[in-house]
């Protein structure tokens, strides 16, 4: 992949909030993620685990790692 994505390969909808169990991110913009901006991308990989956090969600320890690294 060319561009950076927070998919830690557990791909799995929540059907209570929409959001992806493992990235946080909405179905939309899993399958938009390719077409986005750098820009775009980073805009919403900054909220992640705040957005599961605020879903009651676990936040997976692999994607606090990922994005330490990516952000």
């Amino acid at each position: 992949m060319s561009y950076e994505s927070p998919c830690i390969s557990v791909c799995v909808m929540s059907p209570e909030t929409g959001l992806c169990l493992g990235c946080g991110r909405t179905i939309s913009e899993i399958s938009d993620w390719a077409a986005l901006t750098p820009e775009e991308r980073a805009a919403i990989m900054v909220t992640l685990v705040r957005r599961m956090a605020d879903a009651g969600m676990n936040v997976p320890p692999a994607l606090v790692r990922w994005l330490e690294v990516s952000c």
